[in-house]
């Protein structure tokens, strides 16, 4: 199929499908810009007894079923039940999210809670003094409790915790297996534990092509949307890495990411594609156009229209199978969404205590279960003050399948490095030249040199 032929299939289809935002909200762009500082720096306090301020308002970045106030209406008239504190909720938009809060911060204004991931609670608002250090919250049952790579990632470098971690997950693949099967490409999958070698890719990829001859799968670099699925699938192939252990630099100019370039350029039925992101490849997928999609997570695999058709299926009802990425041997190092609570320095401590309750009823309490179940992701902790949430969706067959064969592979959170946002449109930049022939070596080096001039700067 031509590159055009696939966006004409995108934009002419039947049905108007509201995908989830591939990755989660954490993968979206976090602001850039430097608001004015009110000087103060984060605050170092304890939990206050219940009823030290009786109202604080918390913004929620759309993370998962954490979408509306319709769903988590129950769970908040719990907490102000039990505490007294009644919280009110705005829900932020990715288009202009960050901007708002900016605002809010220059006016003074900005909400007590936030909920979002680490490269904005962290690397950015915390980074610059505006949220509360959350050390104090979390003793050494919480640390041996909370997944290490989560408690990393929101952790600043000097040892201030600026997000509570709350859930995580691990973005992976999908495969139309009925049309692996029909092709015979099945046989290069182990699906005891969905892992697949770079050679049985390969051969998979080349065994689809024969039987459809047409593209099996799009390398989407119209913009941000889903490029963690890109950059998986990249560092995967060869053990490649995006950034230094440090992040402190970018580091997908390995001659391992090259190599893996050079591959997927050279394959027939592998399309980079200037015209598609994340969103538009899982929509191909779906309409069974497209045999894999490199954007794939829970949420697509619970439902991957959001259209109510059922879990784990095509427009048509083929079966779409999760998949980690392939690497050389088999172990793959997937990319994760991490998200929780961080809280806003306002000055005022009463605020601070009371949102701090808020913190602790929601991420480190019996009512964490609940607070995972409705985001569709999982607990970024095993166990809280005595409650188990290692299995909380043990009655749902995706979610313990997806536990047990993705979510241990998730890495590093390397999005927390200095210059993300430049750095995320340098990388689609960099795929569309290396999809228009360019020198791939060369288009490498170009970007990743962009990316660390302006993560020095």
């Amino acid at each position: 199929m031509k590159m055009k032929k696939l966006v004409a299939a995108a934009l002419a289809a039947a049905m108007a499908l509201s995908l989830v935002a591939c990755g989660g909200g954490n993968d979206q762009k976090p602001a850039q810009s430097n608001p004015s500082a009110s000087g103060s720096q984060p605050a170092q306090s304890t939990p206050a007894p219940s009823g030290s301020a009786t109202e604080i308002t918390a913004w929620i970045y759309p993370v998962g079923g954490w979408t509306s106030e319709e769903n988590v209406k129950p769970l908040i008239e719990q907490f102000t039940a039990d505490t007294g504190i009644k919280v009110n909720l705005e829900w932020l938009a990715y288009a202009d999210g960050d901007d708002k809060v900016n605002t809010a911060i220059t006016a003074k204004k900005a909400p007590d809670l936030i909920m979002e991931g680490p490269e904005r609670l962290v690397a950015n608002w915390g980074a610059k003094g505006y949220m509360v250090d959350l050390s104090d919250m979390i003793d050494d049952t919480d640390r041996s409790e909370i997944n290490a790579a989560a408690l990393a990632a929101c952790t600043s470098t000097d040892g201030k915790v600026y997000q509570y971690p709350m859930f995580i997950t691990a973005h992976c693949m999908g495969i139309n297996l009925d049309a692996f099967k029909a092709a015979g490409a099945d046989q290069y999958l182990n699906l005891d534990n969905h892992t697949w070698t770079t050679e049985g890719f390969i051969k998979a990829v080349e065994a689809l092509y024969a039987k459809k001859g047409d593209t099996v799968a799009a390398i989407y670099c119209k913009g941000q949307g889903g490029d963690q699925g890109t950059r998986a699938l990249i560092n995967n192939m060869y053990g490649g890495t995006f950034t230094n252990a440090e992040h402190t630099a970018y580091t997908w100019d390995d001659p391992n990411n090259i190599k893996a370039l050079e591959q997927l350029k050279s394959m027939p039925g592998i399309a980079f594609d200037a015209s598609l992101e994340g969103g538009d490849e899982l929509k191909l997928m779906y309409q069974e156009i497209l045999d894999m999609a490199f954007c794939w997570n829970i949420a697509q695999q619970l439902d991957p229209a959001t259209a109510g058709t059922g879990a784990g299926k095509t427009m048509n009802g083929q079966e779409i199978v999760c998949m980690n990425f392939p690497s050389p041997d088999g172990t793959p190092v997937l990319q994760g969404g991490i998200w929780g609570l961080g809280i806003f320095n306002n000055g005022d401590q009463a605020k601070i205590d009371a949102a701090k309750q808020f913190v602790k009823y929601f991420c480190d309490s019996e009512h964490a279960a609940d607070a995972a179940k409705i985001s569709n992701f999982f607990s970024a902790r095993s166990a809280a003050e005595g409650t188990d949430l290692s299995n909380i969706f043990a009655d749902n067959a995706i979610m313990t399948d997806y536990n047990k064969v993705i979510l241990p592979n998730l890495g590093d959170y390397y999005q927390i490095t200095t210059g993300w946002a430049g750095a995320r449109t340098e990388w689609w930049n960099m795929l569309q030249k290396v999809g228009k022939g360019e020198d791939i070596a060369a288009s490498v080096a170009e970007h990743v040199a962009n990316a660390n001039a302006a993560n020095a700067g």
